[in-house]
């Protein structure tokens, strides 16, 4: 087994709205047990696949822990708990149980759309399905991503 990326930066301010005001004000410790809670939940109805996961939240950092069969997965379980309003960091210390070449990251800023970013990545504007593809379920829509946003950008 082989951990699947590492530390992962994000935009805390920037992603969907998962967390109940309740969890926002509970008590420290009891407010991480319903952010982890709510992260996994979130994970579970991606239908992101995964032998094995736990999710830790301390403050805006989530650490991540588990099993997956491939790279893609973890990066996707990754990628779904850090674009959410609140997270600043993902450490992903999943463990892939067939080595894959990671994929590169992408932070989207204002003007960018997948056209763009796939001719950035491939030289090519038509490859934007890929992008797409690679980060599917968490966009619904090619046309729908926003600033702050990270990307998968998967090896060709």
């Amino acid at each position: 087994m082989v951990l699947a990326v590492g530390l992962l930066s994000f935009i805390k301010g920037a992603g969907s709205k998962l967390f109940e005001k309740k969890e926002v004000e509970a008590p420290v410790v009891e407010k991480e047990v319903l952010k982890a809670s709510a992260l996994l939940v979130h994970v579970h109805s991606l239908n992101i696949s995964f032998k094995t996961l736990t999710v830790v939240a301390q403050n805006e950092k989530v650490t991540l822990k588990g099993e997956v069969d491939n790279q893609s997965d973890a990066e996707k379980i990754a990628l779904a708990v850090g674009n959410l309003e609140g997270v600043s960091s993902v450490d992903n210390q999943i463990e892939v149980a067939v080595k894959e070449p990671e994929s590169k990251y992408h932070t989207v800023v204002e003007g960018d759309w997948l056209f763009k970013i796939a001719k950035t990545y491939y030289n090519h504007a038509t490859k934007f399905d890929v992008i797409f593809e690679a980060n599917n379920p968490m966009l619904s829509d090619p046309d729908k991503i926003y600033s702050g946003q990270v990307l998968r950008i998967p090896n060709l």
